[in-house]
């Protein structure tokens, strides 16, 4: 398990600053506090990452469901302008 210290480092990017804040008050704990307590926002931590990753990953499919709605709203719109032309001729033709 790593300790809170490293987490700050390796995470800044993807904690919110609440969260590195915490984890850099923790760091400067005693180590007898710091060691009972490092579990507990280890997990927090992976939680919050976690998180973000999923979060990340359905704005992504939510991304690609409203380009593809497009994609076919586009295609039902040609598929009736092409009905209504060809009902045109057909009609025209009789």
């Amino acid at each position: 398990m790593s300790t809170p210290s490293n987490t700050a480092k390796t995470t800044v990017e993807e904690l919110p600053a609440e969260l590195v804040e915490l984890v850099t008050a923790v760091g400067q704990l005693p180590t007898e506090y710091r060691v009972a307590v490092s579990g507990a926002l280890s997990r927090v931590v992976e939680s919050t990452r976690r998180r973000r990753r999923i979060l990340s990953l359905v704005q992504e499919a939510l991304g690609q469901l409203r380009l593809d709605m497009k994609y076919l709203a586009f295609d039902l719109e040609a598929t009736r302008r092409e009905r209504d032309e060809y009902r045109t001729r057909l009609e025209g033709a009789e």
